[in-house]
């Protein structure tokens, strides 16, 4: 039965392996929300314009550390880097990215998601990068998807089409499939070799594509992978509070402005920053697994990139929090993030 009300659960400082701090000051604005929830953050490359060599990584590194909150709260705070994978990413640039400690690639099929405009058009293109990757221990971060077909059966068509080859073509290279939304998936995850893992968002925990589409098009919730019928929620859930290591916490915290949200044509991404691991608390609460919380969120992640597990804990309490109807996105503009002005079930306890 769910936790009673009042109740304090101490974990490892959680990792988000799946984050989008954005750039520019808006970087700043998120990592208000993101520093005292994460100890480290997977950031993502798909910039304008997308982070495709080492030194533009450096650079985004460096813009990411210097955009953190000033007041020295979160001496544990350290984002890990990708580069964006293209057609045109060489052995050479692998190479110079590991010698730099870049922990892998992002592959975005062309076209499939938000800024992945510069995306790969053909995996075999990739493939010297890859054995470059395979070589020196660097992780295929995959937002898997195809560009074609029905767009609730993308994910299973690029599982048929894609994952399998990729898999077999290269039995060493580590890869993530990044916030899996279908049974399929959860399946193929469990039946691949150990070099393949996935990582669940929260809004694919709490959300079915109901909660997007009856009774009116709510644009806050919709994202890519987009959101699934019940059976695919309900798959997801057993298998993030399953203690299996191959499943662990990735946000794909996509902040956007409220104005390109509430549009004719609205960006996809959902923003969970503000409450992300209340939100994991939350589901697993629901049905009685807290005992696997911390695994999913603090140890699987870190283990399958060859991190060390934090050392640092962060303390959640079973007391709701109101969730405000907006927040500062950057000078004069808003981010309308998940529960707005609604509630979570669990907060941050404070010191």
């Amino acid at each position: 039965m769910p936790a009673a009300p009042g109740t304090k659960l101490t974990i490892r400082l959680p990792d988000d392996f799946h984050h989008h701090a954005r750039d520019g000051p808006k970087t700043a604005t998120i990592l208000q929300h993101v520093c005292p929830r994460f100890g480290r953050c997977l950031m993502m490359p798909n910039l304008k314009p997308p982070v495709t060599t080492t030194e533009m990584a450096l650079a985004y590194k460096q813009h990411i550390h210097a955009s953190m909150p000033d007041d020295k709260s979160f001496p544990h705070f350290q984002p890990v880097m990708v580069l964006y994978l293209t057609d045109q990413t060489t052995p050479e640039e692998i190479q110079k990215a590991a010698a730099q400690g870049i922990a892998g690639c992002k592959y975005y099929p062309a076209g499939a998601t938000t800024n992945s405009d510069h995306g790969v058009t053909d995996i075999r293109k990739c493939y010297p990068a890859l054995q470059e990757m395979s070589d020196q221990g660097m992780m295929l971060c995959i937002h898997s998807e195809v560009t074609h077909g029905d767009i609730f059966e993308r994910e299973p068509i690029f599982i048929e089409e894609v994952m399998k080859p990729l898999v077999r073509d290269f039995p060493k290279l580590k890869i993530t499939m990044e916030h899996i939304s279908t049974k399929e998936a959860v399946d193929y995850v469990l039946s691949a070799p150990d070099n393949v893992k996935a990582s669940i968002t929260c809004h694919h925990l709490l959300f079915n594509r109901n909660h997007l589409l009856v009774g009116g098009i709510r644009p806050h919730l919709y994202c890519l992978p987009i959101l699934k019928g019940e059976v695919h929620r309900q798959a997801l859930i057993v298998a993030a509070t399953s203690g299996s290591p191959r499943f662990f916490l990735g946000t794909d915290s996509a902040p956007h402005a409220m104005d390109n949200k509430e549009t004719a044509c609205g960006c996809a991404g959902v923003y969970t920053a503000h409450a992300a691991v209340e939100f994991y608390a939350e589901v697993f609460d629901s049905v009685d697994a807290l005992d696997k919380l911390e695994d999913f969120c603090s140890s699987f992640g870190a283990d399958h990139y060859g991190l060390p597990r934090s050392t640092a804990t962060l303390t959640l309490v079973k007391l709701p929090q109101d969730v405000p109807k907006t927040f500062d996105f950057g000078p004069g503009s808003q981010v309308v993030p998940l529960r707005s002005g609604e509630q979570v079930q669990w907060s941050i306890a404070s010191e």
